[in-house]
Parts: structure tokens; C-alpha cells; sequence
């Protein structure tokens, strides 16, 4: 009963702060979403992926891949009619391939957008890996690379790529890092030297960014499976959480004050984590007056985290969750077990 309330409160506490239905001056939204285990449904050489076939555990078909395709509409159709803007970026992770992207931006409700895709194939085990969405009749997109996640004690580690975009908003240069960075299998501690390599890898790409386009634009996006207080974030890759402490080639993260209210993107034990973060560097969070900066998205916020009553678990064990695809193999018809996030930009 202590767990049902306590969830029960921070979850309306999320939904009833965390999103804003006021449309801000002169924006540009940069979202970011893992949407869990997005796979087709044929088996893929070389990956392991049976689990999300229809041979498979989870007899995966094409009518639950479409069922959770419309989902995910729902989802970003919901987030574009809350700002009065579709996302000009949308950052994403859990996706096995082209194939299922293709599909994605192809949905009726998003095809206004005409989302263009930047994505590679990663080594991912699982075969998952992260994509950037864009609007070209916003983002002028100039280029992309894939980024190995760099350990230096498991030089044999494989992991999700970094996926690094760059081009120019209103002629402004900007760059945005998508990441999935590696998970707490195995314990939080025992594996937290996999997360603060993958954050030293963005972090010197970053700065390289910075030395190359002094004043250039920085988003870095994802599921780090750490929260805005833990070393990878905080120490190595430096995000800060008071806006007015970032020095230009700082960085800002807009969901650290946010984390330390209580609020989160995903529920686990008992409890709310937030490790799906937008963080920007301080070009961006102090840029100068006229120039694209990062906005408030509502009250003293930075970052919003969509939490909506459809996307929320209704009743059972995990009443207040978000709602999932699966719970095992059991199949729940859900969206993802973590919330979508977005920040905005604007003069």
C-alpha cells in the first residue's frame, strides 16, 4: 500500500508539472525517447534477436509490431499537439534498424513532418541502436558519424554506437549526440566504469566540436541509465544544474533541479530514476541575447518529461509505471517503459 501511494503521488506530481500545454515564442523542440525494444519481426544474422520473432518467447507479430508503431504515433503526435510544433529533432534509442524508422516516420499522423532519418548499424549484441529524426525544413542537415563507446580496460566491449549530427538552425551551427549508454546489469557500481567511458567518448567528441566551431550549438541526448547526480554525468561529462555556473564550453543539464524534486522518465523498485536527459553546453544554455538559446518549458524548469494518463500502467503490480510493451513475455500493449523528454529552443 506505501509503494501504490508513494507512486501514485510523484506520478501525478510528474504529469501535473513536468508538461505544459503553453506554446513558447519562436521555438524549436529537441525530444528524445527510448521506446524499448522497437524490433522488427525477422530474425537479423549475426545479432541476438529471437526473442522478437514470432518463433520467439515473446511472439513477437506483426500485429503487436504495428499495434506498438501506433503507439509510438500516439505518442509523438501527443508531444507535437502539447507544443503547437512537431519536434524539429527527436532523438531515439531501442531501435533495431532502418526498416522500423522507415516505418516510423512513415505514420499518417507524422508524415506533415517529413522526419529524415540519421542512423547506422551498431555492434549492440541485441542488435539495438540509436537514430536522430530531423525536420529538414528546419534543421539543415550537414553530416553524421557513428562513435565507438571507448573503455579502456575492455577494449573487446560492445555497445551501442554514439550517433553525432550536425548542421545549422537559422544559420546557426548546432551538433546533437544521441546515447545509450550501458546498462546497470550486474549492479550500478560494478558497471559504472562501462557508463563513464561511454561518457568520456561523448565528451571529447563534444569538446572537439567546440575547439573546431567556437560557439557551435550542443544537445546531448539519450537513456544514460544514470541519474544527473551520478558520476558519469555529473563528474565526467561535467553537466551541471545551476544554468548560471556553465561557463560556454560547460554544460547544462536541464533535468538535474528537476531529478532533485523528485520527478523522473522511468520507475523502478519502488522508486522514480531519471535517466533520460537532454543536456546542452553553455553556448546554448547562456546564448547571447537575439541568438538561439535553451527556453523555459513552464514555471522554473528547463526540461519537460511527457507524462500523460495514457502512458501510464492502470492497475496491477506496477499501477503508476509507465506503461509497457511487455512484462516478461506477457504482452501489455504498451508504449515503452520510459517517458518521452524535450526541451526547447528559441530567441
Amino acid at each position: 500500500m506505501k509503494r501504490y501511494y508513494y507512486l501514485l503521488f510523484v506520478g501525478l506530481l510528474v504529469g501535473g508539472l513536468c508538461t505544459t500545454g503553453r506554446a513558447q515564442p519562436a521555438k524549436y523542440v529537441v525530444a528524445f525517447y527510448n521506446v524499448e525494444n522497437l524490433f522488427d519481426t525477422l530474425k537479423s544474422p549475426g545479432v541476438i534477436d529471437e526473442e522478437f520473432t514470432p518463433e520467439g518467447p515473446k511472439n513477437w507479430d506483426g500485429k503487436k509490431y504495428w499495434k506498438k508503431l501506433r503507439n509510438l504515433e500516439e505518442v509523438f503526435y501527443g508531444i507535437a499537439s502539447t507544443v503547437k510544433t512537431y519536434p524539429t529533432i527527436i532523438g531515439l534509442s531501442e531501435i533495431e534498424n532502418r526498416n522500423v524508422l522507415e516505418d516510423i516516420v512513415a505514420l499518417k499522423r507524422l508524415q506533415k513532418a517529413n522526419y529524415q532519418i540519421a542512423h547506422y548499424d551498431s555492434p549492440d549484441a541485441r542488435g539495438v541502436d540509436v537514430a536522430l529524426l530531423y525536420r529538414p525544413d528546419q534543421f539543415k542537415y550537414e553530416g553524421s558519424a557513428s562513435l565507438k563507446t571507448v573503455v579502456p580496460s575492455r577494449p573487446d566491449f560492445r555497445t551501442r554506437d554514439i550517433l553525432m549530427v550536425w548542421g545549422t538552425i537559422e544559420d546557426e551551427r548546432f551538433c546533437f549526440f544521441v546515447c545509450h549508454w550501458p546498462s546497470r546489469r550486474g549492479g550500478s557500481q560494478s558497471s559504472e566504469y562501462l557508463r563513464t567511458g561511454a561518457a568520456q567518448s561523448v565528451r571529447n567528441a563534444a569538446d572537439s566540436m567546440m575547439q573546431v566551431y567556437p560557439g557551435i550549438k550542443i544537445a546531448i541526448m539519450g537513456d544514460l541509465n544514470d541519474d544527473p547526480n551520478d558520476k558519469s554525468v555529473y563528474e565526467v561529462l561535467g553537466a551541471r544544474g545551476d544554468i548560471r555556473q556553465v561557463a560556454p564550453a560547460g554544460y547544462f543539464n536541464p533535468f538535474y533541479a528537476m531529478f532533485k524534486k523528485g520527478f523522473g522518465s522511468l520507475a523502478y523498485n519502488d522508486a522514480w530514476n531519471l535517466f533520460d536527459n537532454i543536456i546542452v553546453n553553455g553556448a546554448l544554455a547562456n546564448a547571447a541575447k537575439g541568438s538561439l538559446s535553451l527556453l523555459k518549458s513552464g514555471g522554473n524548469n528547463y526540461g519537460t518529461i511527457f507524462n500523460r494518463p495514457f502512458l501510464l500502467q492502470k492497475s496491477g503490480q506496477y499501477k503508476n509505471y509507465p506503461l509497457r510493451t511487455y512484462v516478461g513475455n506477457d504482452f501489455q500493449g504498451g508504449y515503452s517503459d520510459h517517458f518521452p523528454i524535450f526541451i526547447f529552443i528559441g530567441k
